[in-house]
């Protein structure tokens, strides 16, 4: 299907966009079938497309209890002395998703799922690995890494979190059909969820991924932790070769920390090096992509129009229009 480029204004026109775009393809989906499953993203980016799509659903445009949701990402390590104080956390994804969405709509979700990174104990997974280092290995080039676990680990613990934890959100997404739609932001350095910067496109479903310094960096940056010592130092995560198994892949991103890598995903080569470049090998089979961007983030991508014509790539400057 391509890759269309939508530049926006700023964050609102963005927001306002991808949910008209959004409401539209669940709307379509709905009439194809009993139910739409979408993926959902955390982060500053979808902020204002949930509380559109909020307000779509609670005006009866389309009907949520016809619809499932998987979220790409959970933190492991937030504090708290067991998985239902984790789960509350004010920094968990669940929680980010029963205030900015879940909790907005009158009419809920058949399902709502957030990978299960709050049942891992941090502490203990920390002993199991340094216990167990002949039983899992790195995967990636930079500071934050996967932590690929062997088929028949000696630990029980890294056993379960493989085949019950990883293994069994996977399971639970082909269960449900796969997703019709998934949204994502984009990291300061092109990562998709916590598919981080260098970790090998190759067998990545569900990861158990060690944070890299940046991603923690601009977690405290953002006023999420007050300082590193705080922040998680692992998270499960879907990488990117299960998020661009979704029908179409709806990708915000707005600002100035965005224009390197939104640039990079389109105008150069494919590399885990800019994890959402895979965005272009998605396309290339058939994928449904579609960037819905500001005009900052958008700024190298307007200068090298010409570029990314000859990549086949559809840009449409909503700008002048809004």
């Amino acid at each position: 299907m391509g890759i269309t480029v939508f530049v926006t204004s700023d964050f609102d026109h963005m927001s306002e966009i991808a949910a008209a775009i959004v409401t539209k393809k669940i709307l379509e989906t709905l009439g194809k079938k009993k139910e739409a499953v979408l993926g959902l993203a955390t982060g500053n980016s979808p902020t204002g497309l949930y509380k559109h799509l909020a307000r779509a659903a609670n005006d009866e445009r389309f009907d949520a209890g016809r619809i499932r949701s998987f979220n790409l990402d959970e933190y492991v390590g937030l504090p708290g002395d067991n998985a239902q104080q984790r789960v509350v956390h004010p920094e968990s994804y669940a929680y980010f998703m029963i205030q900015e969405f879940f909790g907005l709509l009158r009419n809920k979700f058949i399902e709502t799922s957030v990978p299960w990174g709050s049942l891992i104990d941090q502490k203990r997974l920390i002993r199991e690995l340094k216990e167990n280092k002949k039983d899992w290995a790195f995967r990636g080039t930079d500071a934050g890494k996967s932590i690929a676990i062997r088929a028949n680990p000696a630990s029980t613990y890294l056993s379960w979190i493989r085949k019950d934890i990883l293994d069994g959100y996977r399971r639970k997404i082909k269960a449900a059909g796969g997703i019709d739609l998934q949204i994502i932001g984009v990291g300061g350095r092109g990562h998709v969820a916590f598919h981080e910067s260098g970790i090998p496109f190759k067998g990545s479903s569900v990861m158990l991924v060690k944070l890299d310094d940046n991603t923690i960096a601009n977690a405290v940056k953002d006023g999420h932790f007050p300082t590193a010592g705080d922040s998680p130092n692992y998270a499960v995560s879907m990488g990117a070769e299960l998020v661009y198994q979704a029908k179409t892949v709806l990708l915000l991103a707005n600002g100035e920390r965005k224009v390197a890598s939104v640039a990079q995903s389109l105008l150069g080569g494919v590399t885990p090096e800019i994890p959402i470049s895979y965005g272009q090998i998605y396309a290339e089979k058939g994928g449904n992509l579609i960037y819905v961007i500001d005009r900052i983030a958008a700024k190298e991508l307007l200068a090298n129009q010409k570029q990314l014509k000859s990549k086949g790539v559809v840009l449409k400057n909503l700008v002048n229009n809004s």
